[in-house]
């Protein structure tokens, strides 16, 4: 049985899926912080490289939410409803999911990551029925690692990879966030 698509909220936050009439405000934000996105979110730039393909890409995600693959949340601030961002979780083997999550560059340094972490993780620990939950960062994310430890996620030490591995130090490039319950 899916689960309700519930909104979450915070103090200052409303979490909640995408509807229809969100299309636009999501092109624009990926537009216009593309080129800090391109990095850890290519293939959300990639699916939605003009507005004609917004309102599929949110038909998807609530497909997927149907589903059970994956949850994605847009955030929005309480107090005046502005777009700023968005929250995914997804389930992965062994009753763990993966977080991950973007703001608008005008919506970071005021602590809505956090918040929104959070309450993600009350909703994977909780409705999902999570035992761990994950969150990567590459290793000059300082910003998105400091999210992760203030939410009380812990480094994982990396598994140890053979020499001969190939892209091994592309793995060192990735730090792994973990919590558990």
């Amino acid at each position: 049985m899916p689960l309700p698509r519930t909104p979450l909220l915070t103090t200052r936050l409303l979490l909640r899926p995408y509807e229809a009439a969100d299309a636009d405000a999501f092109f624009a934000l990926l537009q216009h912080n593309q080129a800090r996105l391109n990095t850890s979110f290519p293939d959300r730039l990639r699916t939605v490289p003009t507005i004609a393909e917004a309102p599929g890409a949110l038909a998807a995600f609530a497909a997927d939410w149907e589903s059970g693959r994956f949850y994605v949340l847009g955030i929005w601030l309480r107090a005046t409803g502005a777009y700023l961002g968005d929250i995914c979780l997804m389930p992965q083997h062994d009753a763990q999911a993966e977080i991950g999550y973007y703001l608008a560059r005008e919506a970071e340094g005021h602590g809505y990551a956090r918040e929104a972490l959070a309450a993600v993780c009350g909703f994977g620990f909780g409705p999902v029925a999570s035992r761990r939950l994950l969150i990567r960062c590459f290793a000059d994310n300082t910003r998105g690692q400091a999210v992760a430890l203030a939410a009380g996620f812990r480094l994982e030490n990396p598994a140890p990879r053979r020499a001969w591995f190939r892209n091994a130090d592309a793995v060192g490039r990735i730090y792994r966030f973990v919590q558990e319950r």
